[in-house]
């Protein structure tokens, strides 16, 4: 009869059959986050191959769909919590990823409502100046019309950036803010690769003891995803 560590070949989050699974393999946990972060490793930023990966991922799934994250793991449980420390780190990085999108959010329509003032005020001066360069020639001469059409095209000109970021800068970032936010709320569940257990985790925990855990915490598998270990 095998053991039960031998048995178990997952842990963490339930993932429902309603949700849209994002699928990645590694080796070791590590992998997944940068590796020249010193922050501890519930604060680490993720690789920048990894987040490519999971927001790309999450970008080609429907927007109103709920995400998961499935991270199959070449080697054999380790540390009991471990799922739930990746799980945690993952939703803080995300967390703050969707932070840093809002405040550029807010930072734009803040510089959109400064270029929109300017522009505002920049072609009223344009108009002003085109509408006294018609009234005081009488016949207008070619140079002068001249003068007055590139006032009104600079006045229109200026009118440009503004009108670029609020009809086609913010919501790109906006869409960021709502992915970010879906993926800092995901369940998150680790499928293991092999079922003998070895001292792999190590690698992942180099500040632990070498002492295999004797008690793993496991989440039940789904009854209705029959494709979701």
């Amino acid at each position: 009869m095998k053991s039960p560590i031998e048995m178990e070949t997952a842990a963490g989050d339930t993932i429902d059959s309603s949700m849209r699974v994002i699928e990645v393999r590694i080796a070791e946990l590590r992998q997944l986050f940068n590796a020249m972060d010193p922050a501890p490793f519930r604060s680490r930023d993720l690789d920048p191959n990894a987040e490519e990966f999971i927001v790309a991922w999450g970008k080609e799934l429907p927007r109103d769909s709920a995400l998961a994250l499935l991270v199959h793991l070449d080697r054999s449980p380790g540390r009991p919590d471990e799922a739930a420390t990746l799980r945690d780190a993952i939703h803080e990085y995300f967390n703050g990823r969707q932070l840093a999108a809002r405040q550029q959010l807010r930072a734009l329509f803040s510089r959109g409502r400064i270029s929109l003032a300017i522009g505002l005020a920049f072609l009223a001066v344009t108009i002003l100046a085109s509408q006294l360069i018609e009234a005081s020639s009488h016949p207008r001469g070619a140079f002068l019309g001249v003068v007055q059409e590139s006032l009104l095209i600079g006045g229109w000109v200026a009118m440009w950036r503004p009108i670029e970021i609020f009809l086609y800068d913010w919501w790109p970032i906006r869409a960021d803010a709502r992915l970010f936010s879906r993926l800092a709320a995901m369940p998150v569940r680790i499928k293991y690769g092999t079922e003998r257990p070895s001292q792999a985790w190590q690698q992942d925990w180099p500040a632990v003891s070498h002492a295999l855990p004797t008690r793993l915490e496991y989440a039940a598998r789904p009854s209705s995803a029959s494709d979701v270990p």
